[in-house]
């Protein structure tokens, strides 16, 4: 009697090949296929070779190895792939069989899919997978959602091959119904452009302003890895600093400074627009990106345009702890956003989120893992229905402490023109939510003035609006007032 296998798996790239090894690694039995059915004979005869893998060679065979309610994972390039693979497999499940996208597919998309798989009396799972190559094959972060029936029957094998924390826990628990799986990694991979960028900010600084070489600014981030700022991408930060180019020389100042994007950040920084959240730092961190691709009009750019004199004569010492301090304040702006973003994106779509255990599945595994994680589980475990992680007072008391350092730094760049898109984006977001009256109302004023479109008064109950005839040739009719 042929063996039956505990999940199927489509997609033998990178992330797909070392699920299936992390998978076989927990005593699972794995059922492999790919389109081009070549790497599936490559895989079963090289590197699963004598492990618990079955190699199957069409979508027929790759159901019929299953044990039932099937389970397959589809990972496949985000888009029309995903679609193609689902309306393939359909036809050959039954009812109550379960299908998983583990790639990075726009929420919307899990939202549609998770309806149209639902309809066919099946069960579907749009999750969030962060880790990398390492992540996939030790242990990944992973945020599932879509159809709730479908948890108990994938649960033991998700969070057998997730990153564990220190107390065991997995890093994967169930998020939500339809596309809150994806969601809550999309805003991940927003809040790691912002953490990359910040990074990136605070080592154009170290060079740019201060004159440091990369050994030295290895050690500032060895350094700044054992303390509060301890996290992945500080880590290999500190590594990329220290790694020589065959002539000695740092390998990190040959590489052409045009960054690239899979588009999740632009997701994030879109969906931030449709829910009216202030998104600034990660949407910065986009924009920075988008800039450095314009190299070539930079470079003429940079023959053209003149800018300040770039000196620095204070004390080095306490400006690298100042722009230590921006980063950790900057850092907690930028999560401040992101879940202020997943809060409002719950109430639109009907979500229970679980905040605390959304940082509890960040803390390992993942790109943005790190110990500040650990402060904001704290923070959503004291206070479920927490606004803003700015006012919870671990955060606060860090803001205090931080926000002299943090303006020392912007204005140093500001004034020596150094861009610092990130870190002035989040101060002035601070100052913004901080602040009991904004300048709103000279605003308000103008759109009633040139398209009577009405205001609120302090004098005045909220709810009732104005209009005003501001030149005395203007009717007192007004615009319907409505909020986008």
């Amino acid at each position: 009697m042929m063996i039956k296998a505990d999940i199927g798996l489509v997609g033998l790239a990178v992330m797909g090949e070392n699920l299936v090894m992390n998978m076989e690694s927990k005593g699972f039995c794995v059922a492999v296929f790919n389109r081009s059915t070549e790497k599936v004979t490559n895989f079963v005869e090289g590197r699963a070779k004598g492990k618990n893998i079955i190699g199957t060679y069409s979508i027929q065979e790759l159901v019929d190895s299953l044990k039932k309610p099937r389970k397959i994972m589809l990972m496949v390039k985000a888009g029309n792939p995903v679609d193609n693979f689902i309306d393939q497999i359909i036809p050959y499940l039954d009812e109550g069989d379960i299908l998983i996208d583990g790639g990075n597919s726009h929420f919307p998309d899990t939202i549609r899919r998770t309806r149209h798989v639902e309809e066919k009396g099946l069960l579907y799972v749009g999750t969030g997978v962060s880790g990398g190559e390492e992540g996939a094959l030790k242990g990944p972060s992973i945020m599932p959602g879509g159809s709730p029936g479908a948890w108990q029957h994938v649960k033991p094998v998700l969070q057998a091959i997730a990153a564990k924390v220190e107390d065991g826990s997995p890093c994967c628990d169930w998020v939500g119904e339809n596309g809150a799986g994806h969601f809550v990694k999309m805003v991940h991979n927003g809040i790691e452009y912002g953490d990359m960028q910040l990074i990136c900010e605070a080592y154009n600084l170290m060079k740019n302003l201060l004159g440091m070489t990369a050994d030295e600014m290895h050690e500032v981030f060895k350094e700044w890895n054992k303390g509060e700022l301890d996290s992945y991408l500080i880590e290999i930060t500190r590594d990329i600093l220290a790694f020589k180019d065959e002539d000695g020389e740092p390998l990190v100042e040959k590489i052409l400074d045009t960054a690239g994007q899979k588009g999740t950040g632009k997701w994030t920084a879109i969906a931030s627009l449709d829910e009216g959240i202030p998104l600034t730092l990660i949407g910065e961190a986009v924009y920075a990106r988008c800039l450095s691709a314009f190299k070539e009009e930079r470079v003429e750019a940079s023959k053209l345009l003149s800018g300040p004199e770039v000196k620095f004569e204070g004390d080095k010492k306490a400006f690298i702890n100042d722009i230590k301090n921006a980063l950790y304040a900057s850092k907690i702006v930028s999560y401040a956003q992101g879940y202020t973003l997943m809060k409002a994106a719950a109430k639109s779509y009907g979500w229970n989120l679980n905040y605390g255990g959304i940082a509890l599945m960040w803390r390992g595994g993942c790109i943005i893992r790190s110990i500040f994680l650990g402060k904001i589980k704290d923070a959503f475990d004291k206070n479920q229905d927490l606004n803003n992680l700015l006012i919870d007072p671990f955060f606060k008391e860090k803001m205090e402490a931080c926000q002299d350092s943090w303006r020392r730094v912007t204005a140093a760049a500001l004034a020596n023109g150094i861009p610092v898109p990130a870190f002035a984006s989040a101060l002035c977001y601070f100052d913004g939510f901080r602040s009991s009256r904004l300048p709103a109302n000279l605003l308000q004023a103008q759109r009633d003035y040139f398209g009577a479109h009405t205001y609120e008064r302090l004098d005045k109950k909220r709810g009732e609006f104005f209009h005003t005839n501001w030149t005395g040739k203007g009717g007192s009719t007004s615009a319907s007032t409505y909020i986008v």
